[in-house]
């Protein structure tokens, strides 16, 4: 081999090496939470417009030809987990699917970073929603059991013609029983964690349509440790006049004067003024997502 082609070799296994650095390891495309990961080399190019891309603290700062770079600001007072909804869209800015990631314990004025994959039909993200809750209320599908002994979480629901129905679970992860015995108790507060003013949280769904599986009269019963229940959560999101109420946080205590976990059902009661919770139940089934 003349010297001309040993050089083009070496330039040749140079690029194949930036290129395959350039993304990390992380797998993208997928719509579970997770943490975000860092990785071995920039994305791309410095985002021609980041200020445009910011938004409640998180901030596109780079987008390559196989995966974009976000930062995360955390403006609260005390340890939150982030969790951020991004947009992956094509060459004409149009969405092709979504993909969530959460930064967990993220320090008061910390900055978490992490990566979106991009490739296939997808070339950009857009930040579409971003929820915070303080690390000490968030919901963990996983890890270490809390100190409460449960864990609680919501799961995707279910929507028709208005009507919202939505379950809470709760996962005895620790090393004794727990008693069940009516109904969790719940605040509904808004995107800045403060308390809703008149909302109505009522007993059972049937105030709010029948059916719904929130009818059963409560029961004590003592959920052994890998056991599972579930309420559920009625609302309608029907405006009929005035403000609509978009409340996005749920704070929970399981029983009374248990620790609050502080969950995401994306409360949208229009008009109404009324959410529906059933009392707890046995659930075996293991709930689809938390949040």
């Amino acid at each position: 081999m003349g010297e001309f082609e040993k050089v083009g070799a070496l330039l040749a296994v140079a690029l194949a090496g930036v290129l395959l650095t350039g993304c990390g390891s992380q797998a993208g495309g997928t719509a579970g939470a997770r943490k975000a990961t860092g990785g071995a080399g920039p994305c791309g190019v410095g985002s021609a417009s980041p200020s445009a891309a910011a938004k409640s603290g998180v901030r596109v700062t780079a987008v390559g030809p196989v995966c974009a770079e976000y930062e995360v600001t955390n403006g609260a007072g005390e340890a939150s987990d982030v969790t951020v909804v991004f947009s992956r869209t094509g060459a004409s800015g149009g969405a092709v699917d979504t993909v969530t990631r959460t930064v967990e314990g993220l320090a008061p004025g910390a900055v978490g970073k992490g990566r979106v994959e991009l490739g296939g039909m997808a070339s950009g993200v857009k930040v579409l929603t971003v929820r915070s809750v303080p690390s000490a209320e968030a919901p963990r599908s996983d890890g270490p059991c809390p100190e409460s002994g449960v864990r609680v979480g919501v799961d995707r629901g279910d929507a028709a013609m208005g009507l919202r129905v939505v379950g809470l679970h709760l996962s005895n992860c620790g090393t004794a029983a727990v008693t069940l015995d009516g109904y969790p108790e719940l605040h509904v507060l808004d995107v800045d964690h403060k308390p809703v003013d008149g909302v109505q949280v009522v007993h059972g769904g049937a105030r709010i349509a029948s059916g719904t599986g929130a009818d059963d009269p409560p029961r004590e019963f003592a959920l052994q440790p890998g056991e599972g229940a579930r309420s559920t959560l009625v609302w309608r999101n029907t405006t009929e006049g005035g403000a609509p109420v978009n409340a996005p946080y749920l704070r929970v205590r399981a029983t009374p004067g248990a620790a609050p976990v502080m969950v995401t059902p994306e409360l949208d009661l229009g008009t109404t003024g009324r959410l529906g919770v059933g009392a707890w139940i046995r659930d075996d089934a293991a709930p689809s997502a938390v949040r």
